[in-house]
């Protein structure tokens, strides 16, 4: 693991603080397991409110000199930090196959990749975009919120960290990451490339620890003025609740309980293949994948037998061979959970169609789920109102367009949805009738310059491309600018 994960597997006992790999105050341990073997690949440090604090601290005496850089000094740190990462995509896919299971292929591919796609697109926003405006005689400024506290998942451990930390270097903010004690080797290694290109000294900060000890502690801090947050609902609530006293703001990206609606017109095995591609994505781990697929009542007994020929090809196995489509789930905690979950949905009538409670077979260890889908789910079964975090499809039949649209609109979240048809027009009709931060329109390609973001319960504010940048800018309106 050392020589592959160089150098994050190095200061796993470490945080980084104002330029400095340093020790934690009064740390508490955590074993690391590779969710793949059960095995224990080491140890992490996580802080307290007093590492934080330190962190805290150097942040905001890195702020003001940050803040008066300009964009072209910004611009060349984050092709330097580009640059820097292409040349460890390795390290980074590797770090996550162990950290949290991710299969070598997709680690390497999928959620490595992730981090210069998104470097990438700012950098062009970045090239583009105006900080001061004029209208009349006013002069509209946008400038950097100020210090950032940062806590990421371990689902998309770079991803999240990088449209994080990539618009508030952009928008000249300093910031404070938590990553998840779940991920931490990838954020490691995130933290060394940002040291090796240059990013000044208090400007980035890392402290490891869990949501009570170190999140708490970040949400909750007088100097930070900003939090961002992805994570689950419940988690998120505890965020807000504790950056209110402070009237900071808080942009969260929480869960997700995805409709996908095909339409009657649809080519069926297309769009059921891709749908069930689509739920097993990151081993079903991801808060805006397609869940809930929402069939005409008439197709349901082909789509169900379509979805289960489809379940049958994914290769569950070892996260080290190329060939492993699906990985297991983060830790025992997430797979007991998606088991239960699993349980709930045959015990209240769901038609299981593949899959089911326990291990793959011939699999005797690691946290694997088989892949599952259940035909014939009503709105009122758990597995159509929870977000499961496990490959777990739900099938949902319709009578009339009117009646999905109203079943997809009818969760408590509205991260994503999407929308099947043959015909464009009916399926934009659809999707502006969509309660949900992202609407897919017959399985486009993924676009890192859409805003990303939900609707009620699934949070408030946007990451990705210009919306992301926008979410670390303060607004100042100069009245009488323009004299005249």
């Amino acid at each position: 693991m050392a020589d592959v994960a160089y150098p994050a597997s190095n200061h796993t006992a470490q945080f980084y603080i104002d330029g400095q790999w340093v020790e934690a105050v009064e740390p508490t341990w955590l074993e690391m397991v590779d969710p793949a073997t059960e095995r224990t690949i080491g140890r992490l440090a996580l802080g307290n409110s007093d590492d934080v604090a330190f962190a805290v601290a150097a942040a905001r005496r890195a702020f003001p000199a940050w803040a008066g850089t300009s964009v072209v000094e910004r611009i060349t740190l984050l092709k330097r930090i580009v640059s820097l990462y292409e040349a460890r995509v390795e390290m980074f896919a590797e770090a996550m196959r162990l950290e949290m299971g991710a299969p070598i292929t997709f680690a390497r591919h999928g959620q490595a990749a992730r981090g210069p796609a998104h470097l990438k697109t700012l950098i062009d926003v970045l090239e583009e975009f105006q900080f001061e405006t004029t209208r009349g005689g006013t002069r509209v400024v946008l400038e950097p919120i100020g210090v950032c506290g940062l806590i990421t998942p371990w689902n998309w451990p770079v991803n999240q960290i990088v449209v994080k930390i990539a618009p508030a270097l952009a928008a000249g903010c300093t910031m404070v990451l938590k990553p998840s004690e779940y991920s931490p080797l990838s954020a490691l290694l995130f933290a060394q490339v940002l040291h090796d290109a240059g990013v000044p000294p208090g400007v980035f900060n890392l402290v490891n620890g869990d949501g009570p000890g170190v999140g708490a502690a970040i949400a909750s801090h007088p100097d930070i003025d900003m939090v961002s947050f992805t994570g689950s609902t419940h988690a998120g609530v505890l965020v807000a609740k504790l950056a209110a006293d402070s009237v900071k703001r808080v942009a969260q990206e929480l869960g997700g309980k995805s409709a996908n609606i095909l339409l009657d017109d649809v080519d069926l095995t297309g769009a059921v293949t891709r749908g069930v591609a689509g739920c097993f994505t990151n081993s079903g781990q991801s808060c805006s994948i397609p869940t809930r697929m929402l069939v005409p009542r008439a197709l349901m007994d082909e789509a169900a037998h379509l979805a289960q020929r489809a379940a049958a090809t994914y290769r569950v196995g070892p996260t080290d061979d190329p060939a492993t489509q699906l990985g297991p789930l983060v830790n025992r905690n997430q797979f007991e959970r998606v088991q239960a979950l699993i349980r709930h949905g045959i015990d209240e009538g769901g038609r299981l169609v593949v899959g089911g409670v326990g291990r793959p077979a011939g699999i005797e260890a690691g946290f694997y789920v088989k892949p599952t889908v259940f035909a014939d789910v009503t709105p009122d079964m758990t597995i159509a109102r929870e977000e499961i975090f496990g490959p777990v499809l739900a099938m949902m039949p319709y009578d009339s367009e009117e009646e999905a649209i109203a079943i997809a609109n009818g969760t408590d979240y509205g991260l994503a949805a999407y929308v099947q048809s043959q015909d464009i027009e009916r399926a934009r009709r659809v999707g502006r009738a969509m309660r949900a931060g992202g609407v897919h329109l017959n399985y486009p390609a993924p676009d890192f310059h859409a805003p990303f973001g939900g609707y009620r319960r699934s949070g408030n504010g946007r990451e990705w491309g210009e919306a992301g940048l926008r979410e670390y800018l303060e607004t100042k309106a100069m009245v009488g600018y323009e004299s005249h």
